[in-house]
């Protein structure tokens, strides 16, 4: 990350652009913060996180993401985050978050307006949707319009393919979508697709 690698307080231990490599890296480098996409491949950045967490690992995550709403900053939230901060976000939250993270508290980037983020009073329309999902249901979800089948979601999982066609089904019915390319085009339109790579960053 070039602006890390300008900034005399950090140092760039290491990148990678998966999340099984990602996984292994921050167990074996042991870094002060890790900086992950939100739709890494092969290993999602929750998943990541809450093997992380499970493990007991002192990382501190920022969670990289385009996508803004609720449900999705929520979750990374629950699921042990540190920090959420929005692609389109200027370096400076960046920072923040990281100066956030070394403190010992929790950074969301100040372009999500925190009184509607907590505010379980939803908007019609796709929000209360996507609201309705469940947490596995939103992972299938996000999986699905990355373009990943249901065996590999299943393998990545830990599930069996009829369980994740069963997710998948509810999932469609809640939404009123009927096609995994009617789920792409909805998570088009509603700024929940993304794509990135994830950093790892060493305070000096």
């Amino acid at each position: 990350m070039a602006l890390c690698h300008a900034e005399p307080q950090y140092h760039v231990a290491n990148e990678c652009s998966d999340g099984a490599t990602a996984l292994r890296l921050i167990e074996s480098q042991k870094p002060d913060i890790a900086v992950l996409d939100f739709n890494l491949p092969g290993l999602s950045a929750l998943e990541i996180v809450l093997k992380l967490r499970k493990a007991k690992a002192s990382t501190g995550i920022v969670l990289l993401s385009s996508r803004k709403d609720r449900k999705t900053v929520l979750e990374a939230l629950r699921s042990g985050v540190n920090a959420f901060v929005l692609e389109s976000d200027p370096a400076d939250y960046l920072f923040a978050a990281f100066g956030s993270i070394l403190d010992g508290t929790v950074y969301v980037s100040p372009s999500l307006k925190l009184d509607q983020l907590f505010n379980r009073q939803d908007k019609a329309g796709h929000q209360t949707s996507i609201h309705a999902l469940s947490p596995r249901e939103h992972q299938v979800f996000s999986l699905l319009v990355e373009g990943t089948r249901a065996k590999e979601i299943g393998a990545r999982l830990g599930l069996n393919p009829k369980t994740i066609d069963t997710y998948r089904a509810n999932l469609m019915r809640k939404l009123d979508i009927h096609s995994v390319a009617g789920l792409v085009k909805f998570a088009l339109k509603s700024d929940l697709a993304s794509s990135r790579s994830d950093i790892l960053v060493q305070v000096k």
